[in-house]
């Protein structure tokens, strides 16, 4: 199965989560794609030592998992987060990708 995750929340555990299940589903043999949109660009900022967001987008990586970030979104916190693009280590998408993986998927979920 197909699974597009739009991840718009910097919450840690929101993050964490979202990328637990990504997981989750990878190791079920599920093929899993991860966009970033709005405040989600910034998940890797948010990573705590109880919610470590790091690790888990580590581990969806790891396991063949990818992860875009919006571009336009990313560009928009330049001045406040200048290393954003660095710590994400992702893909630069758009909307054109993102509406690409939503018209694939067979399942979409938002976190």
């Amino acid at each position: 199965m197909k699974i597009a995750i739009i991840i718009y929340s910097n919450d840690s555990e929101t993050a964490w989560n979202a990328f637990r299940f990504a997981n989750t589903s990878r190791a079920f043999n599920n093929q899993v794609s991860v966009f970033l949109l709005g405040k989600g660009v910034e998940v890797a900022m948010v990573s705590t030592l109880q919610y470590d967001v790091l690790e888990q987008m580590r581990l969806f990586r790891d396991s063949g998992g990818q992860i875009m970030g919006c571009g336009v979104c990313c560009e928009s916190r330049k001045v406040e987060m200048p290393f954003l693009l660095e710590e994400l280590k992702c893909e630069i998408g758009s909307m054109s990708h993102l509406h690409g993986l939503v018209a694939e998927a067979d399942k979409v979920l938002t976190f």
